[in-house]
């Protein structure tokens, strides 16, 4: 159980896996009223950049969920470096069907709601942790213009035009699953071109040091074709953003 190599490979110098740089994150904990011992649960917690920096910064305590065995050993390696390990800790797993021993303050999964197939299965799956008046965080793409073939919409890291819907209709989209939208924190073109144009140079670093490796035929492959997909169709096209949800 584990994710393929290329993901790592791709994202090898990212402590934040989606498009959102650190003042963002910092933002986003400032935003929900974060308070000292408050119960985070975080699913697909890559690198634990979100529950680390909280715990240093806020006081929470907290638990990530990765199928990463590498992003989990970065995970735990980075709250030792900030002194946090006795306040979060970081389990090698699978994320879908986790549900926390205890009720949490916040239940979030940025940017990988699949581990509920979906917007909605995902909010099922962490309003099964979370405690009576507790954050819920949802990090999700949004279609920013409506796209208009397919090749957009696969170039945009999508199977069809209703895997994203537009901002207004997420927004409303979580009001019918019975949560009010209660914050937002989205991510801008700047930070969306650090996330990716960062891929880049990690993909040819990797290549440099791995020109004989199984593969480095796909990550060459990657790397020639990325940058222009990503300024022709993504940067135009596909917004990102952390909703913050309350149940009614």
């Amino acid at each position: 159980m584990d994710l393929p190599r290329i993901f790592t490979i791709r994202e090898s110098s990212h402590r934040i896996h989606n498009p959102f740089d650190a003042d963002k994150l910092a933002l986003l904990g400032r935003a929900i009223g974060l308070v000292s011992g408050a119960r985070v649960l975080d699913l697909a917690s890559g690198t634990g950049e979100m529950l680390c920096t909280w715990a240093r910064d806020h006081g929470i305590t907290g638990t990530g969920v990765d199928i990463s065995t590498v992003f989990t050993e970065k995970a735990r390696a980075r709250a030792v470096e900030l002194g946090v390990a006795d306040r979060v800790g970081f389990v090698h797993g699978e994320a879908r069907g986790h549900v926390a021993s205890r009720p949490v303050d916040v239940a979030a999964c940025l940017g990988a709601t699949w581990v509920g197939d979906g917007v909605p299965g995902t909010v099922e799956l962490l309003g099964r942790s979370l405690c009576r008046g507790g954050l819920m965080l949802i990090g999700q793409p949004y279609w920013r213009l409506d796209p208009p073939d397919q090749e957009t919409v696969e170039a945009c890291w999508a199977r069809s035009k209703d895997d994203y819907l537009s901002l207004p209709a997420q927004i409303e989209q979580f009001g019918d699953l019975g949560y009010d939208v209660v914050e937002m924190v989205l991510a801008d073109r700047g930070s969306w071109d650090r996330y990716r144009a960062a891929q880049w140079l990690n993909l040819r670093r990797w290549l440099d040091e791995n020109p004989d490796d199984p593969l480095a035929a796909e990550v060459r492959a990657e790397l020639t074709t990325s940058p222009v997909r990503y300024a022709r169709y993504e940067r135009e096209h596909v917004g990102w953003g952390v909703f913050v949800l309350m149940g009614r």
